[in-house]
């Protein structure tokens, strides 16, 4: 404690004399400079707060300085005159302060801790006792007598410093962060040990330094801004990042600095205090975590966004969606030629000559060519690579390469990935980051390719899907009608549209569709149906359910026996045991498992031109329109059934009379309903889209779809309509035969004559024969009264009805059996030749081409020869 006093004798009065830096640092200035100036606020008397006072020679006290008041709490007034040992000193410690003050007065210097009355407080609470340390210095007054000057400090101010500077020194010199204390000329004043170990030298050779000795001069100058703006304001700075290197190293290393303003015991600034940490590790781990956060996201968005679609060219442009600019700043992905025009694998050739196709390029810093290899190439375009190229490497060993950056280009990192689906190289992306972005890295390598081998998985997914649909496709349409349809007494236009093709999507495969099926007699049957659920298996469905229904009309049943006939077929269709399971789940309707069997709806229609009766049966579809002359487009009241595949249910048919010239439509779902419009408003505009049916048929259904065309979405929809042209009555001979031998050569007689009015006379002779022999059949085999018909149209059509149920079978005769050739000649002579059952019996008939069509007939003397 003795160098605070020694300190004070260096000028008479404390408050002059040369500034002493706080916290024990050196004074810098020249002592001849600092003479005589005032010390300012902050010095170290300011901390200790030094009172004194004199004795004279009669041992009182003559001098009583204002700190001295504060001390003891006594005024000088009362204080000058007193015994300084009665002024200040317990009663029991006088007699020692006496001796004290007769040794100091007859010369001798004394210091010592002596206790002392604190004064008491302001709210008139008593002051307790204090300690003093005083340091008497002898002197003598002008006239040469003793006297003493006495300087005392309250030792509990005396310990706060000492335990103050002793936990400075502590924090500053064994803190393992780097330490500087700097002054208002941003100048540094202290540096410890940890900061001169990182910059080298000893602490004490940093001292006066400025923040440009130790950064580069951008960082120097925003840190020096920092450092006033920190003590200007007092603003505490904290986790400031610093970049700089280390002397004589060209290591980039990273700090945190902590700032803030220093400030003496009187609350006047002084300095700054800069508190920095190494983390330049902590830094390069985070953005290795933030990195691999990245890199996940990524993968997370990859697997979210591609393979949306089923298409390759959409598959492409949803990887880059999600690689620029999160990855990259250019990228391109070019897919084999020959896999998008449908080979099944691609070309992958050894010499590099294997065609590409660019069908994506994304930019996020302009939308010029892709510029990595010199050669842009535009989106669309078919190319190949070099063969020493790093691309045609990469397409060949499957593997990632580096592709070097042309010399003042704007690409400075490129990656050429080859896009690998199941070890198959279907294409290959190319990443690229622009000057100023990161190069690649080996992190960035590996998840460049996660996400091409995402998208290639996806693309090759596209290519099989659109492989398989195009197959589909080619089956769907391989099922319709082919051409434009004709039937007998009808004007037919029809329309198919796959889902998604007004929209501009990929064709969906369905399972709708339509047929117009000529029966005998100028009979049409007119059928559409609608394969519930989509995809091959419905397509193929559909194409087993119209198999199906031409071979069961072809077999003349009714329209309600047909729909029967198909619910077991849908029952057992993609089931094992097929019609068998079928046939039982019909026989037990409750416990048929309808997962096992597809679901279909169908309207089957018989027309007959000859009478213009039209015969319906509906199994779950929807009902038919019609348009009369003059009239309002009305849906027809078919009782709907069940549809296809449940069964236990009868369908019922409605017999309805169609006047000439009325329009008759049957349609799909596909048409009038979608997710964005209910069933029965698309119905409605549907109907409403009917009001001109005598302009030309195929401008009604193209009138249609362009009214309902914001109707059509996703599901496929087929369209049939059909004008009434019934069969001219002068094209029609009816007549009805008694049950008698006379009844044969009368029909003769009456074909004969029908045949002469129609001008058909080449039709005669063979007419004559078969008709006889149809006749003689029915008055042999059959029943009840005989009817001849024929019917003149596109062909010549004879039928004979009898009441009776037998059907004629057509047999082989032997060559010594005298019958048995009937049937025989009628399918040598004959077109076509059939029988079916009718609600009163049964009709054998047979048809013959016009004279002046391209399929004549045997003539009928070479048909008897043949018989023999």
């Amino acid at each position: 404690m003795s160098e605070i006093p020694a300190k004070a004798t260096e000028s008479e009065d404390p408050s002059d004399g040369a500034r002493t830096e706080a916290m024990g640092a050196s004074v810098e200035m020249p002592l001849t400079d600092a003479l005589w100036q005032s010390s300012p606020p902050g010095s170290i008397y300011d901390y200790i707060k030094v009172a004194s006072f004199s004795i004279g020679p009669d041992g009182l006290v003559d001098q009583w300085s204002l700190r001295a008041e504060s001390l003891f709490g006594i005024p000088a007034g009362r204080a000058v005159g007193m015994d300084p040992i009665a002024a200040f000193i317990d009663p029991d410690l006088r007699e020692r302060g006496q001796r004290k003050m007769a040794e100091i007065l007859d010369g001798r210097e004394w210091t010592g801790v002596v206790p002392f009355r604190l004064p008491d407080t302001a709210d008139g609470g008593r002051g307790g006792t204090g300690l003093a340390e005083v340091y008497v210095m002898p002197t003598r007054t002008e006239g040469g007598e003793k006297a003493a000057v006495c300087i005392v400090v309250d030792v509990r101010v005396l310990r706060r410093i000492e335990t103050d500077l002793a936990a400075s020194q502590a924090i500053f010199g064994q803190s393992p962060f780097g330490f500087l204390l700097i002054d208002a000329d941003l100048k540094v004043r202290r540096a410890n040990q940890r900061f001169a170990s990182v910059f080298g030298g000893t602490p004490d050779d940093h001292r006066g330094r400025g923040v440009h000795d130790y950064l580069p001069r951008g960082e120097a100058e925003r840190v020096a801004a920092t450092l006033r703006r920190v003590l200007e304001t007092g603003d505490s700075i904290t986790d400031m990042h610093v970049t700089g290197f280390r002397p004589g190293t060209e290591e980039r290393r990273h700090w945190s600095v902590n700032l803030y303003r220093v400030h003496s015991g009187t609350g006047s600034p002084i300095g700054i205090a800069w508190l920095g940490t190494d983390i330049t590790s902590r830094r390069a781990a985070a953005r290795e975590a933030a990195a691999a956060r990245r890199n996940l996201a990524l993968l997370n968005e990859a697997g979210a966004r591609i393979g949306n679609s089923l298409d390759l060219e959409t598959t492409a442009r949803e990887l880059l969606d999600v690689v620029v600019p999160g990855f990259c700043d250019l990228a391109t992905v070019d897919l084999y030629q020959g896999l998008l025009v449908g080979d099944q694998t691609p070309q992958s050739l050894a010499d590099g000559s294997a065609e590409l196709r660019r069908v994506a390029f994304a930019s996020a810093v302009s939308d010029g060519p892709f510029e990595s290899t010199g050669s842009p190439v535009p989106v669309g375009a078919v190319h190949h690579y070099p063969f020493n190229s790093p691309c045609a490497d990469a397409l060949r060993t499957a593997r990632p390469q580096t592709v070097p950056a042309e010399e003042g280009g704007l690409v400075q990192s490129t990656l050429a990935v080859p896009m690998v689906a199941h070890d198959t190289v279907v294409g290959l992306a190319q990443f690229s980051r622009t000057k100023g972005s990161e190069p690649f890295g080996e992190r960035d390598r590996d998840l460049a390719v996660e996400l091409a081998a995402r998208a290639a998985v996806c693309i090759d997914n596209a290519r099989l899907y659109r492989r398989e649909h195009e197959r589909a496709l080619i089956l769907q349409r391989s099922l319709l009608p082919p051409g434009d349809p004709v039937a007998s007494g009808l004007d037919i236009a029809c329309r198919y549209l796959p889902g998604n093709a007004s929209t501009g999507r990929p064709s969906e495969v369905g399972g709708d569709w339509f047929d117009v099926i000529e029966l005998p007699g100028h009979r049409t049957a007119l059928v559409v149906g609608d394969v519930m659920g989509r995809g091959l298996r419905a397509a193929v469905a559909m194409g087993e359910l119209r198999t199906a229904v031409r071979t069961l009309a072809q077999l003349d049943l009714e329209p309600a026996e047909v729909l029967s006939q198909l619910d077991e077929i849908a029952r057992g269709l993609g089931t094992p045991g097929g019609i068998q399971q079928a046939t039982r789940a019909a026989r037990r309707p409750r416990e048929a498992d309808l997962s096992e069997v597809y679901l279909a709806t169908c309207v089957y229609a018989v027309y007959d031109s000859v009478t213009r009766r039209c015969t319906f049966a509906n199994a779950g579809h929807l009902p038919p329109v019609l348009v009369e002359p003059g009239e309002s487009a009305l849906m027809l009241d078919v009782p709907p059934g069940l549809p296809l595949g449940v069964g236990g249910e009868p369908f019922e048919e409605v017999e309805v009379e169609l006047p000439e010239g009325a329009l008759l439509a049957l349609y799909t779902d596909g048409l009038v309903e979608s997710r964005d419009h209910p069933l029965d408003e698309g119905l409605q505009a549907f109907v409403g889209a009917l009001t001109d049916p005598t302009r030309p048929l195929e401008d009604v259904c193209d009138q249609v779809l362009n009214t309902l065309d914001t109707h059509h979405g996703e599901d496929d929809l087929a369209l049939l309509m059909a004008r009434v042209q019934g069969l001219p009555a002068d094209s029609v001979g009816d007549w009805t035969l008694p049950r008698e031998p006379r009844s044969v050569g009368r029909a003769r007689e009456y074909a004969r004559g029908q045949l002469l009015s129609w001008d058909m006379e080449p039709l005669v002779d063979t007419t004559e024969l078969l008709v006889s022999e149809l006749v003689t059949n029915a008055l042999r085999y059959g029943e009840g009264e005989i009817r001849l018909r024929l019917l003149l149209d596109r062909t010549l059509v004879c039928e004979v009805w009898d009441s009776g149920l037998v059907q004629p079978r057509r047999r082989r005769a032997r060559d010594t059996d005298e019958g048995g050739r009937g049937l025989q000649l009628v399918g040598l002579l004959s077109a076509a030749w059939g029988s079916r059952r009718t609600h009163r019996g049964k009709t054998v008939w047979f048809e013959l081409p016009l004279p002046d069509g391209e399929n004549g007939v045997m003539d009928p003397a070479e048909a008897l020869l043949s018989l023999f």
